[in-house]
């Protein structure tokens, strides 16, 4: 069990006893606890923090914890219903969406014993915790790891992803994760009320992102070659957009790859709407084992890409680096908004990221990851084949975290993912992938997040349980 599970388990204990204590009234030891709950010192330390941010105890430096006062505990009820004018309506009357469902339910941390499938990250056997552990106490030591960073980034870690690219370190911004430079672009793109294009099903951050910065996604529909660009010549000329979000590679959720005939055809077209392609190359290291094809920025002719990359799907979810390109004027617009919403990534992050990819073991954990990946997408795909074959993906991705199942027609999402849980494992509703109307209900399965081949074996029997009694 985590340290924060047990923390929140003691926390509720101690709130449901602190009626019988008196205010004031000082509550059993730090060791007490320790030995009636056989969890950590650390454990410990963290309910009575959560229980003091709630204002139920209040804790003295080496003197322990006690219950807060009958005064200090009482809530004043305030009426804020006019908050929801306040935030909703304006003066053009316009309104303003801020939606994380579809992101929340994928960083939702399932309980212990539910087994994951929703989730977008790395299991700690895949990730190079060691390797980020050297690197980051290295970084933290070096002179001057301290000082203020300039405030496009280290310049040494921008040649880095400049070289992925094809770029120079000058057309390359560090930011502070693939999630805060797609809202940095957005915002750079396209004024409140515009259209931006997205492929569709697409990755729910997007929407989101989007969508708070008051633009209006239109889906277009991808095929097993990547997005139609016969739809999306149509979505151009009907929407008047100027900004298209695309994920070239591995694509989240499908897994496709554009086609390498679209490539060209693909930015001829931006270029002659006179449009930007918003490119998320957040999973060019995560390919399964075969060469993947270099990034759309690289084949740009006309400066049209504007260029997400980010570190933190191949490391850790606390690593949030991540790297803006582009060419023209554009990039001093990403520039100046970034700056407005974070000033800098911290030096000694970037630093530390820098060691990361500067060290012989980076490429020895991406061909590690790689495997890895490989061998839960296989296990996945053949445990669905033996227990759910009417569930059997389409399209068996060549890299990335997730499978894309499409249900059978008529089942209940939501129902089907409540089960789920029941069962025992956490899955993403599909229906969060799409800006429209969803054509059919499909489910996201990730198998990064597993711990081995026998954690999906049997959370692909927990899921069959739950289709059973969704689906029948």
């Amino acid at each position: 069990m985590s340290y924060d599970s047990s923390a929140q388990n003691v926390a509720n204990v101690l709130r449901d006893e602190l009626n019988h204590y008196s205010p004031g009234e000082k509550l059993p030891s730090s060791r007490a606890l320790v030995e009636r709950f056989g969890v950590s010192p650390v454990t410990v330390s963290r309910a009575l923090a959560a229980l003091a941010a709630e204002g139920l105890v209040h804790t003295r430096p080496g003197a322990g914890a006690y219950r807060a006062d009958a005064v200090a505990r009482e809530r004043t009820i305030v009426d804020t219903s006019w908050q929801e004018v306040a935030l909703t309506a304006d003066e053009f009357g316009g309104e303003r969406v801020v939606d994380a469902s579809g992101l929340s339910a994928n960083l939702a941390v399932p309980p212990p014993d539910v087994i994951a499938f929703n989730g977008g990250y790395l299991h700690a056997s895949l990730q190079p915790e060691r390797a980020l552990a050297t690197a980051l106490a290295s970084a933290a030591r070096r002179p001057g790891a301290w000082d203020r960073p300039p405030l496009a980034g280290l310049t040494a870690l921008r040649a880095w992803f400049a070289r992925e690219l094809g770029l120079t370190a000058a057309e390359v911004l560090i930011s502070g994760g693939g999630q805060a430079a797609l809202t940095t672009a957005l915002r750079a793109l396209a004024p409140p009320g515009a259209a931006v294009l997205v492929e569709s099903p697409t990755y729910p951050g997007a929407l989101a992102a989007a969508r708070a910065a008051g633009l209006r996604p239109v889906p277009v529909p991808v095929d097993d070659g990547g997005v139609r660009l016969d739809l999306l010549q149509d979505a151009l000329a009907a929407s008047g957009a100027k900004v298209f979000y695309h994920q070239p590679l591995f694509q989240n959720p499908t897994g496709v790859v554009l086609a390498p005939p679209r490539r060209g055809e693909l930015l001829e077209l931006m270029h002659a709407a006179g449009a930007f392609v918003l490119e998320d190359d957040w999973a060019r290291h995560l390919g399964h084992g075969e060469a993947v094809p270099a990034p759309l920025i690289a084949d740009d002719p006309h400066g049209g890409v504007v260029h997400v990359g980010s570190l933190t799907k191949a490391t850790s979810p606390n690593l949030r680096v991540a790297a803006l390109a582009a060419r023209g004027p554009v990039l001093q617009r990403l520039r100046a908004i970034q700056v407005v919403d974070s000033l800098f990534v911290p030096r000694p992050v970037q630093e530390a990221t820098l060691d990361l990819v500067a060290a012989p073991s980076w490429p020895r954990h991406l061909r590690t990851l790689a495997a890895g990946l490989r061998e839960r997408r296989d296990a996945l795909v053949a445990a669905l084949g033996r227990e759910l074959p009417e569930l059997a993906p389409v399209r068996v991705p060549t890299g990335g975290h997730y499978l894309w199942v499409r249900l059978p027609a008529g089942t209940d999402e939501d129902a089907l993912t409540a089960a789920a849980l029941r069962a025992g494992v956490a899955v993403s509703p599909g229906r969060a992938y799409f800006a429209a109307e969803a054509p059919a209900p499909h489910l996201r399965l990730g198998f990064a997040g597993t711990a081995d081949v026998r954690e999906i074996t049997e959370g692909v029997r927990r899921l069959a349980v739950a289709c059973a009694e969704v689906i029948g």
